[in-house]
């Protein structure tokens, strides 16, 4: 029981990392997203806190979001998906200046490619790190 606590806490713990890093490239490669915050350990924590907001607001509301609107997600053939993921981008970074970050999204259409460059970093990154694994499993 307890190494699966541990694993579950070490699986989540990767994944805000493999978030956070996901920001940090994303933040690089599309402009209109601005991680700021001067110095790099300052950057990184701001980083780090961006990515847990961002997993909290996407493990709260997509769910929510699709299964109010299975229907759009079925007419556009999943395509409202990329908007979806644009408008929580954009949630995150409101949430984020509640608390000051010096994170900025200027606009939808920054948050739209924003959105789909950090979902594919992620996805690479993911795939790259492997889960972490019980000894007797």
């Amino acid at each position: 029981m307890r190494a699966g606590v541990t694993m579950g806490a070490m699986g989540m713990l990767i994944r805000v990392v493999i978030n956070a890093i996901a920001l940090w490239i994303t933040a690089l490669l599309v402009p209109g997203i601005d991680v700021g915050g001067g110095n790099a350990g300052h950057t990184a924590l701001t980083v780090l806190v961006v990515a847990v907001i961002f997993g909290v607001v996407n493990a709260i509301l997509k769910p929510i979001i699709k299964v109010v609107g299975c229907v759009f997600y079925i007419l556009t053939l999943g395509l409202i998906a990329l908007v979806v993921n644009a408008l929580l981008f954009l949630l995150t970074d409101w949430i984020s200046q509640q608390f000051d970050l010096p994170f900025a999204i200027d606009g939808f259409w920054p948050a739209f490619w924003g959105a789909i460059v950090m979902a594919a970093v992620s996805w690479v990154l993911s795939f790259l790190v492997p889960e972490p694994r019980a000894e007797n499993d």
